[in-house]
């Protein structure tokens, strides 16, 4: 039995929060029954469930269950403790979250800026539950929408050959700060996979392709080439193979011959900025089961 519960501090303040369980397993009968048994039996009410099985058969199971607790520390820390016999039994992966404790995401980002002021827009607008403690890039460009904002920035140049130097400053950063996940929302450099398997499943990336097409860089430009009829983006875990973690959110718009370069970035940009601002809120919200290389999101 794999545990990766998370233990976090909870509000004392509120008489009731939000919490959820996220499971998996070798799908069997009983399972429902039993894990909404167990919520029920420690004063937890049910307002959101969402399952899904690969194969009836002997596949796997994946369920989201989203209920009304008590507040209280001890409350929740009791029930975590006990699930992992129920767990064990069933030879669970699970997750407990508690999203009126924010998490905290550290937005990576180039030159480009565009994924950037929609994240900021949505965030300042409520509809993305998290805080932002720093911006961090290679370029200049984002340094006035970070002061305007009152996010610290920091300014670390970044090529191949210093990468390695590089991302150790850039992980005291993200020590100091008490990150949970980073937003790469056009950041044009390559991570290293010591940087990558310290996040595991906790780097969110920005593809400006409908994945698994055009992978790499200049995916407009040989768009254009290859005459497509549509073009799209895509967002996913980072892992260290290029551009082909699991994938959360994709989307596409139709376009034809009249469309050059410029045109398909144009159109392309405001496909990535919804794109990536949708797969960030299903992170927030714990929607987000990894198996394999793919992913199980429940909207």
């Amino acid at each position: 039995m794999q545990q990766i519960a998370q233990k976090q501090k909870v509000d004392p303040g509120t008489t009731k929060i939000e919490g959820h369980l996220l499971v998996k397993c070798v799908d069997q009968s009983g399972i429902v029954s039993k894990l909404s048994t167990f919520l029920y039996t420690h004063g937890a009410n049910i307002v959101e469930s969402s399952q899904y099985s690969n194969d009836p058969e002997g596949g796997m199971f994946f369920i989201r269950l989203a209920y009304h607790i008590n507040h209280q520390e001890a409350v929740m820390s009791n029930m975590e403790q006990e699930f992992e016999q129920l767990a064990e039994g069933y030879q669970m992966s699970y997750q407990f979250y508690y999203p009126t404790i924010k998490k905290r995401a550290a937005i990576f980002v180039s030159k480009d800026l565009n994924c950037l002021m929609e994240l900021l827009w949505e965030w300042k607008n409520g509809d993305l539950l998290m805080d932002i403690p720093l911006i961090i890039s290679n370029n200049e460009a984002a340094r006035h929408i970070a002061e305007i904002h009152n996010i610290p920035f920091y300014y670390i140049p970044a090529n191949r050959e210093i990468r390695a130097q590089v991302e150790q400053q850039q992980i005291k950063l993200l020590e100091k700060y008490d990150i949970d996940f980073i937003i790469l929302a056009r950041y044009m450099q390559i991570l290293t996979p010591q940087f990558v398997a310290r996040f595991e499943h906790r780097i969110i990336n920005i593809h400006h392709s409908f994945l698994p097409a055009f992978i790499g860089a200049d995916p407009y430009s040989r768009a254009y080439m290859r005459g497509v009829k549509l073009i799209g983006a895509t967002s996913h875990y980072v892992t260290n193979d290029l551009d082909e973690g699991p994938i959360i959110e994709q989307d596409v718009e139709r376009v034809d011959h009249r469309d050059d370069v410029a045109s398909l970035k144009k159109i392309g940009g405001k496909i990535e900025r919804r794109v990536l601002a949708r797969a960030v809120r299903w992170h927030l919200e714990n929607r987000i089961i990894v198996e394999g290389n793919k992913t199980i999101v429940f909207h």
